[in-house]
């Protein structure tokens, strides 16, 4: 996994506390410490898997001696019934963490899947599919990670990355022309300024104002068609707003270079994976 596991670490144990607080008043008080289990991840959907090393450092950081075999990995297409990882461990340990472990990862196999199949609706097209800052608090990292593992690439991963000018910023500057012309003199060279726009007269105006990204929000198709013969390659057009799944082939086709959708992360329907004790 990418990732960096100090990240993760962090975060599972956050979770963790917040789950187990201080003590597990059913697991705690029905079993002895010196038993040990074994259990089976197994998924009940087809998707794509993601969050599997995620998962297993949940036990890890519960057991010393939790040890498991992985049988697919992040990334993979798998099918309801596979079988996903194999766990042994304290019982106690493997049923505190239980909930948190499946938590994470059915969170992060539901945006992978997600991602995936929205992916597979630009293939023939130069469209990529990517996602947006709409992520849960704290989540942010392993939420863009899933994206990446579905097919689909990251936006900017916080407000550093780029100079967005979304419709406030514009209408706080006085327009298009005066808020990029204002960024180019303070912002560093490795900067990009993407625009947000409504309609094609301020296309035109991100275009001549030199911004690097224009996004098209919640435009119809039509209107879209016309902005791709405005900017004509000069600058990257981003499609964005009312992306739904059964959308994304016309506006990929329209020549669009990037779909970013919020929904692969704020609203994303978690993949069913359980956990059954042997």
């Amino acid at each position: 996994m990418i990732l960096p596991q100090f990240y993760i670490d962090d975060l599972i144990k956050n979770a963790i506390k917040e789950d187990i607080n201080y003590i597990d008043v059913a697991t705690d008080y029905l079993l002895s410490e010196d038993e040990v289990s074994e259990a089976v991840f197994v998924a009940k959907a087809d998707g794509v898997l993601c969050g599997i090393d995620v998962a297993m450092r949940v036990f890890q950081l519960l057991d010393d001696s939790f040890t498991c075999t992985i049988h697919k990995k992040d990334g993979d297409e798998i099918k309801k019934g596979d079988l996903i990882a194999e766990l042994k461990g304290k019982t106690v340990r493997l049923l505190k963490g239980e909930r948190t472990a499946l938590n994470l990862i059915q969170h992060m196999s539901g945006i992978a899947t997600l991602t995936n199949k929205c992916v597979k609706e630009t293939i023939g097209t130069k469209g990529t599919i990517a996602d947006t800052r709409k992520t849960l608090p704290g989540l942010r990292s392993i939420q863009k990670y899933a994206v990446t593992c579905g097919g689909g690439r990251n936006h900017r991963y916080n407000l550093s990355d780029c100079a967005m000018l979304k419709d406030n910023h514009i209408d706080a500057k006085g327009g298009i022309t005066p808020a990029v012309k204002a960024l180019r003199e303070k912002i560093g060279h490795t900067v990009k300024i993407e625009v947000e726009t409504r309609t094609l007269d301020e296309v035109r105006e991100a275009l001549n104002a030199g911004a690097d990204i224009i996004m098209l929000d919640n435009m119809d198709n039509e209107t879209m068609a016309e902005a791709v013969k405005i900017v004509d390659g000069k600058a990257l057009l981003e499609a964005s707003g009312n992306l739904t799944a059964e959308r994304i082939r016309s506006v990929a086709e329209l020549g669009v270079d990037i779909l970013s959708i919020g929904a692969l992360t704020h609203s994303v329907e978690a993949f069913d994976i359980s956990m059954r004790m042997k």
